[in-house]
This record gives C-alpha cells, structure tokens and sequence, in this order.
C-alpha cells in the first residue's frame, strides 16, 4: 500500500468510504479535502458497465462545461492559407503545417492540451499518430478535432469543451473545475458532465450503464456520489 502523506490522512478522516454523498453534501467536501497549497482541479471519475473488450462499446467524444475547467487549455492547429489565419484569430496557441508535425516528430514538442486539424492537413499528421494517440492528442472527427470549422473548434476548447474516453477497463476520467469555484459552478458542471455522459450510452450496454461516480480534488481522497442526486435517478 501507498503511504500518504499526514495531511492526506486527516482529511481522509473527513469521508466516509461507504457511504454515497448527495451533490450538495460531496461538493463541500471535496473543497474541504483540497488543502494542497495549489489550486486543485476537482475531476469526476466514472466506472461504467460497458464490455471494454468491444469497440464498439468503449466512448471517445466531447462534453462542453457550462463554467469551463478553470484551466488555460494551450490549442494547437494544423492548418494552412486563410483556415490557419481563422485558428490565429480565434486565439489557438500554435498554428502550421509540416513544419508544425516535424517539430512534435523530431523535438518531442508536446506543450500543448488539445490538436485540432483540417482534414486535408491529416494526410501529413498521419505519422504521428505512434506519439499523439497515446497522449490522448490526435486530432479525430469523433471528438470535433478534425473539422474546416477551426475558429469554432477552438473557441469552444478553450472556453471548457473536454474530451471524454473510456479507459481500458471502461472508466472515464474528466475535470469539472477547480477547487475554488463556488460550491454552485461546481455542481453545475458536475451534474452536467454526468447528464452528457448519460446520452453516450452505447446501444449495447445491458443493465445500468453508469455503476458509480466519485469526484476527487488533485491530492485528495475519493468522494462517492449518490447517482439519484445527479440525473433525476436514472442510471
């Protein structure tokens, strides 16, 4: 077992493992165990019933924040001509072409959280698909990276659109904020990502789609929610 540190343990004290907390009641909490010395991010943690084994199963799309995730998202853009003027205007951090994939190739540059492309740009991305893909990084129609619409797809990253995935064993990990947000933002974000993660239930999936949801500040412990206090009792 992991040793934690002594403040983790008393704040640790603060939940009580076993039971399910009502929004309003694990929202305080989670601002009470977030005494890092740093402005931590609150993050839902998802388990679902989907079978991971069956791609057809597992998710890859985005949800939009109403209050954003607190955090400055760095875009970059592959594009060319005028489609790469619109991404400028709208404010992306790193706008080019094959100069752009060399770099990211050759230097390791990865000082960014989100890649948009054009889809004509894809054909000189595709080698980067072994560095980007595992980073959660390559630009793909399914999450709204790949499109000719860049000046929308990055105005709506950086005001709080995120990406979400399931993991190998079915789990989705997302930010809803920071731990200075009021407990109101908070659980608006809260209980809209799980709303948007409800309407991507897979058509395969039998029984209850969603088994449990937890949310968590970066250095703090695990606060399981009860899921009636988040979607009108739907699962």
């Amino acid at each position: 077992m992991p040793k934690h540190s002594k403040r983790y343990n008393e704040v640790r004290k603060l939940v009580d493992r076993e039971k399910s907390y009502p929004l309003d009641e694990a929202v305080e909490l989670v601002k009470k165990t977030a005494t890092a010395k740093f402005d931590e991010t609150v993050e839902l943690h998802v388990k679902t019933n989907i079978d991971y084994r069956k791609s057809e199963q597992n998710i890859r799309s985005t949800i939009s924040l109403p209050h954003g995730t607190g955090k400055t998202v760095r875009v970059l853009v592959f594009a060319k001509g005028d489609k790469a003027e619109e991404a400028k205007q709208a404010g992306a951090d790193y706008v080019g072409a094959e100069e752009l994939a060399d770099k990211i190739a050759n230097e390791g540059f990865f000082d960014f959280d989100v890649a948009i492309a054009t889809p004509d740009m894809m054909k000189v991305i595709g080698k980067l698909g072994k560095v980007l893909g595992p980073r959660g990084l390559m630009p793909n129609p399914k999450t709204g990276t790949v499109t000719d619409d860049v000046a929308s797809a990055v105005s709506e990253f950086k005001k709080g659109k995120v990406e979400v995935r399931t993991d190998k064993t079915g789990n989705i990990h997302i930010p809803v904020g920071k731990a200075s947000f009021d407990s109101e933002k908070l659980k608006e974000n809260i209980k809209s990502a799980y709303e948007q993660i409800l309407a991507l239930r897979p058509a395969g999936v039998k029984g209850n789609f969603i088994k449990k949801a937890v949310i968590a500040s970066t250095m703090g412990p695990g606060i399981k929610l009860d899921l009636n206090t988040l979607a009108e009792g739907r699962k």
